[in-house]
């Protein structure tokens, strides 16, 4: 649907190809990157291991690229018209070696548009892949949506290379010279004049692009990389906790915000107290994240996987996140999720 879509849109530059297999769109996207252009690849699951390679090229390469998963139920082909949230360790880890990239989720089916321009938005700022993480649940949904002024979206401003670089004042072009805020390379489209440069696979000498061995650069390249990702500003996380007395606080990603905010206001229609949180970007996760979870007796995450987002705040904040889990192809409901908070907020209100 989102080849169908771009398609239709040559009259802006939109360039859309249908690619015989996911390995060969990918590398045709990257390639546009390369070119100049911001490279788009789609899928709806497991695609996104057959595109990993070439992702972590993309990360070598420190090239735009958008990477857009709708998950789907797996794995394998698994159920390909139900939904699942399953790839997120993927999209976060999924790649050999130490290959950051931010991942953004939407969160309803209006929130996808928003969410791809700030992934779009990021990918050209900081010379990086970035994973957009639907789910079949919001592909397939829909909700009334305001078009908004072009002039209100960020400005996404490639600020191509056109000069040489090179400190030493040689004239040279150095590909990894990086911007002292961004830590993003320079982009240079293929062909102007004085800025060749070396692209691959294998590790770059830090700051001039040459083909390096040296163990130590290796390690200053990896860890610049990930900093690069460490250091992209996110919004903090908001609560919604209306009467200031929840002790649960449930934290979801996702498809998950609208039965989770559905099932909260039942409990406080009943006249108990929960909050709420959602996590949009997942990599790099909001500053205040730590703080906001520690504030509360019980976490609780609902989740259409196996605790994937649980384990990781377990290991990154080492609280006792909670799960709640489901993994039928089908979406939570509100009244489900409503009898899953009642009786995390009357266990703890019996131990009071």
């Amino acid at each position: 649907d989102i080849l169908h879509e771009l398609s239709k849109h040559k009259a802006f530059g939109v360039t859309t190809f249908q690619a015989e297999d996911e390995i060969a769109g990918v590398g045709a996207a990257l390639g546009a990157s390369f070119g100049g252009a911001l490279g788009v690849t789609t899928t709806s699951g497991p695609g996104v291991a057959l595109k990993a390679e070439t992702v972590g090229l993309a990360v070598a390469l420190e090239l735009p690229l958008l990477v857009i998963d709708v998950q789907r139920g797996g794995p394998s082909t698994g159920l390909p018209t139900k939904t699942e949230q399953a790839d997120l360790l993927q999209a976060l880890h999924g790649r050999n070696g130490e290959a950051p990239l931010p991942v953004i989720a939407p969160c309803t089916p209006g929130d996808c548009f928003i969410a791809a321009v700030e992934a779009a938005a990021i990918a050209v700022e900081y010379r990086t892949p970035v994973m957009l993480l639907s789910d079949g649940a919001l592909a397939n949904g829909s909700e009334p949506w305001k078009i908004p002024d072009v002039e209100s979206l960020p400005t996404v401003d490639p600020g191509f290379a056109t000069e040489p670089n090179a400190p030493d004042g040689s004239g040279e072009f150095w590909p990894y010279l990086r911007d002292p805020e961004t830590l993003a390379r320079p982009w240079a489209i293929p062909g102007t004049a004085g800025l060749e440069h070396r692209v691959g696979g294998l590790e770059k000498a830090d700051g001039r692009g040459s083909i390096s061995y040296d163990p130590d650069n290796h390690d200053r390249m990896v860890r610049l990389r990930q900093a690069k990702i460490d250091g992209i500003p996110v919004p903090d996380i908001t609560v919604d906790d209306p009467s200031g007395q929840a002790k649960v606080l449930v934290v979801g990603w996702g498809s998950t915000y609208g039965p989770i905010v559905a099932g909260a206001r039942r409990v406080r229609a009943k006249g108990h107290h929960v909050a709420t949180a959602h996590i949009r970007n997942l990599n790099p996760m909001p500053a205040n994240l730590g703080e906001v979870l520690r504030a509360y007796d019980t976490v609780l995450v609902p989740e259409m996987n196996l605790g994937q987002l649980a384990l990781l705040l377990r290991g990154k904040f080492l609280i006792d996140a909670k799960s709640y889990t489901k993994v039928s192809g089908l979406p939570f409901k509100a009244e489900e999720l409503q009898d899953v908070f009642f009786d995390y907020i009357i266990g703890l209100e019996a131990h009071a």
